[in-house]
């Protein structure tokens, strides 16, 4: 029996590790996702409801939920087809190993909230209930961890600011007063006026990192989020920023409603499912695959046709690492995979390596990466 095949049957057995699920899960994602020579859609269906007679007791879900019916139906296809996408067998010798006690966890929940008045509250250690009582509003941590901000009648300070603020390997969540609903990815900070409106009577807040935002509806009151020299107006909508300063744009990616992008001169109306990428040279729109925009909110990695440095630095703020690279690692390599960001560090770096892009070794809070 093949490597790979004995991997698959510890995976349908609930024996694989850690490791070994994720690497089996990243071909069962390549598999729904490529175009298979000699298997077109209505085969592939076929094949899944073979896969649902035989194991009636597992549901067939999204590819993000993945359970252990994934590897049956790998074993379906890639055995009749007799093909895989990673040859797991030809990097056995090479993938990472780390001591279980030394490898490191992914992130978590938490952030800094920094009040008007310049005190902090950390909120992973924060209890649950109020936390804060300041110009009218009141600031309460609710039972999943997130803050909730509320108005007490009509008293409030519209130049009263906080700032909410995650560090590398931390993300949090806050609904404002308007019921805006904004959600923190790692290294990234937002500041907002407690009442949120301003005398312009715009809602109105600063964003450095990436946020995804469901901004609820009020014609009245557009909400505008400034990053960097960019700003973008909505009314309502969802939509997801990335203005990390080691990147080499501000992305804004629109999933529902409307949005106007400003930079600079230049604007830019965007519609759902595109991207306006904008730098120093202006404005440009793609068509882009939403999950993939949002998939550190979802709680995943997807690295298909990004960048591989670019990959490299969303694993870095989440693991709150340093890659280094050798002279080997070409600059123009692209990543390739989905992985859940709730592995540890060395299993999504195994899942990298077997894919045969590039070899990791980890020393501390350092990786070194080679060819």
């Amino acid at each position: 029996m093949k490597e790979s095949e004995k991997l698959l049957l510890k995976y349908l057995e609930g024996q694989a590790t850690p490791e070994e699920q994720a690497i089996v899960e990243s071909w069962y994602h390549q598999l729904q996702t490529a175009d298979v020579s000699g298997f077109d859609e209505l085969q592939k269906q076929q094949q899944l409801e073979l896969i649902r007679q035989q194991l009636p007791g597992y549901p067939i879900k999204k590819i993000r939920r993945w359970p252990r019916i994934a590897a049956a139906a790998i074993l379906l296809f890639a055995f009749g087809a007799g093909i895989f996408y990673y040859s797991q067998s030809s990097h056995n010798n090479t993938l990472v190993t780390v001591p279980q006690h030394k490898d490191i966890a992914p992130g978590s929940v938490g952030a800094t909230l920094t009040l008007a008045n310049g005190k902090q509250i950390l909120l992973g250690e924060a209890g649950e209930g109020e936390i804060a009582r300041q110009a009218g509003v009141t600031v309460t941590k609710t039972a999943d961890g997130q803050i909730l901000y509320q108005i007490l009648g009509n008293s409030t300070n519209a130049h009263s600011s906080n700032t909410l603020s995650t560090t590398n390997g931390q993300t949090y969540v806050v609904t404002l007063p308007d019921q805006t609903k904004i959600w923190l990815n790692a290294a990234s900070s937002l500041t907002y006026s407690t009442a949120l409106y301003t005398s312009k009577g715009q809602r109105r807040v600063e964003l450095t990192g990436e946020a995804y935002f469901e901004v609820a509806k009020d014609k009245a009151h557009p909400f505008v989020v400034k990053t960097g020299d960019q700003e973008i107006e909505v009314l309502g909508t969802h939509f997801n920023i990335n203005s990390y300063a080691d990147e080499a744009a501000i992305n804004t990616t629109l999933l529902e409603g409307s949005v106007r992008v400003i930079h600079g001169q230049r604007n830019q109306i965007i519609r759902p499912g595109q991207q306006a990428i904008a730098t120093s040279k202006g404005i440009t729109v793609r068509e882009v695959d939403i999950d993939e925009i949002v998939d550190w909110k979802d709680g995943d990695f997807s690295l298909n046709h990004i960048n591989f440095k670019t990959a490299m630095r969303k694993i870095a703020r989440w693991y709150d690492v340093e890659f280094i690279y050798d002279s080997s690692v070409p600059a123009d390599m692209e990543a390739g995979g989905w992985i859940s960001r709730k592995n540890n560090l060395s299993a999504v770096l195994k899942l990298i390596e077997s894919s045969g892009l590039a070899h990791f070794k980890i020393q501390g809070r350092k990786v070194y990466v080679s060819k």
